[in-house]
């Protein structure tokens, strides 16, 4: 993530630790409430009023940043929007996944994205990857294999629309380095809030259905709790680089066995559980290797509870 408060930055590694894990664990119950309601109204639907939420968030942020011609003052307007797209038809495949694949093995399987950004650097952005990380990288493939072993996940569309969630995030993390070479990070968080809007809403009218009560105070909460995953967010990174808390991203996929044990009753096998394992070490050293690299990352901005 980027903005512009975190241009004075105080370091408190501690606190934005703290701040990332709490982070981590919003944006787990609200995949949770995903999950519970898709198993009674389109993935679509859902879709589309999270992402209300975060547009709200969002576009009331650059607001107070920037004014609106500032912020959609583009140099890549057409990298911005296909950025846009990539994200609301990611975010898409991974609701769909969500509806069928069990929340560990899932949050397992899109933690191979980090893996998939250093391949796709190389020939977007021109970056230079050794033996070491390529080394990495096929190991995290193979942990991922382990998961979807015969025996394992059943190999459905659920499994399927997960690879393709992960390999679109991928993409859009590569596309968000590159603009990131030319326009403000509110120029691109305008962008990235408004062309999910449009197509969010425009797509999720097709699937709509009456919700119950309960169901739409969950849907509220939802909304809620991702103006404050984001806030937190970025609190946490006014207090220290991205790199240093980069890493700790990789809870999600402990939180999540949880409540997929506690909210579902779904225990994660003990394989795929080794597998998952490979693929969070394999995506860790090449973070530490970019590091020592000091391969240049740039944050991404803002994500709709979708890390």
């Amino acid at each position: 993530m980027s903005i512009a408060a975190i241009d004075n930055r105080t370091d408190n590694v501690g606190r934005a630790i703290a701040l990332t894990l709490f982070t981590i664990g919003v944006f787990g119950v609200q995949d949770a409430i995903s999950k519970h309601l898709m198993q009674s109204y389109s993935p679509f639907q859902v879709t589309m009023m999270r992402y209300w939420g975060f547009a709200l968030f969002a576009l009331i942020l650059v607001l107070r940043r920037a004014g609106w011609r500032q912020a959609l003052s583009s140099k890549v307007p057409g990298w911005q929007i296909l950025r846009g797209a990539l994200l609301i038809i990611e975010i898409w495949f991974f609701a769909m996944a969500l509806k069928t694949v069990p929340l560990g093995e899932l949050q397992a399987i899109s933690m191979v994205y980090p893996l998939l950004v250093t391949l796709f650097s190389i020939p977007l952005l021109g970056e230079k990857v050794g033996i070491f990380r390529f080394a990495a990288v096929a190991v995290g493939f193979a942990g991922a294999l382990i998961i979807v072993r015969p025996g394992g996940l059943p190999l459905g569309w659920g499994v399927g629309f997960a690879i393709i969630s992960a390999t679109l995030y991928a993409l859009y993390i590569v596309l968000t380095r590159k603009v990131s070479q030319h326009d403000r990070a509110t120029t691109s968080l305008a962008y990235t809030g408004i062309i999910g809007l449009v197509l969010s809403s425009t797509v999720g009218v097709f699937f709509w259905a009456p919700m119950a009560w309960p169901d739409v105070a969950l849907v509220v909460t939802m909304m809620a709790t991702t103006c404050l995953g984001h806030g937190t967010m970025i609190y946490a990174l006014s207090m220290a680089p991205a790199s240093t808390v980069q890493p700790f991203n990789y809870f999600a996929l402990p939180w999540a066995i949880v409540l997929s044990i506690v909210v579902f009753g779904h225990y994660i096998d003990p394989i795929s559980l080794v597998g998952a394992g490979i693929v969070v070490a394999a995506g860790l050293v090449v973070m530490a290797r970019e590091r020592i690299k000091r391969v240049r990352v740039v944050d991404s901005p803002i994500l709709p509870g979708r890390e």
